[in-house]
């Protein structure tokens, strides 16, 4: 999906740096064409800014997604999702960042949080990057304590992990 959404922009990539920060932060689009989170409207100046364009390219990109019907639904629906990644360490969580060879492979999230379920640790949040929407996806799982080295260990080890850290 997400190829197909850069690729109606694909003759500038300064209306796709633009779609790609509105699908980043979740931002949708309102009928004025306004870039909206919630209720709470985004100056297209601060969106220019953060994806280094200019404010006019903000407007063009609304303008592209309000006329085409596809694009339309898809942006007046999206909604951001509230993080615990960045509170982790004022809050004293443990981040647990997984990248796989294949993201698209059935049963990641399952068999990760299964594993940690058996040792007992708690998981305050899961965050799942679509891999239709990123390049390269990872799964993040924020836990109420730290994870110990053997279940880090078994972790790593388990065939579809490619990388684990943690923070």
């Amino acid at each position: 999906m997400f190829d197909e959404i850069m690729e109606k922009f694909e003759g500038s990539p300064s209306q796709q740096a633009v779609i790609r920060l509105l699908l980043e932060r979740g931002f949708s689009v309102n009928d004025e064409g306004r870039v909206v989170s919630g209720g709470i409207e985004i100056p297209n100046t601060g969106i220019a800014r953060e994806a280094g364009v200019d404010r006019r390219v903000v407007d063009s990109t609304t303008d592209a997604i309000l006329a085409d019907e596809e694009l339309r639904r898809i942006f007046q629906n999206i909604s951001a999702i509230p993080s615990l990644m960045d509170l982790a360490p004022v809050l004293d969580l443990s981040v647990l960042t997984v990248e796989v060879g294949n993201a698209d492979a059935p049963g990641i999230v399952a068999t990760i949080t299964s594993e940690l379920a058996d040792a007992g640790i708690s998981i305050r949040q899961t965050i799942s990057e679509d891999p239709e929407f990123t390049d390269d996806p990872k799964l993040y799982i924020i836990t109420d304590e730290a994870i110990p080295g053997d279940l880090l260990n078994d972790l790593s080890n388990l065939d579809f992990v490619r990388r684990i850290s943690i923070a």
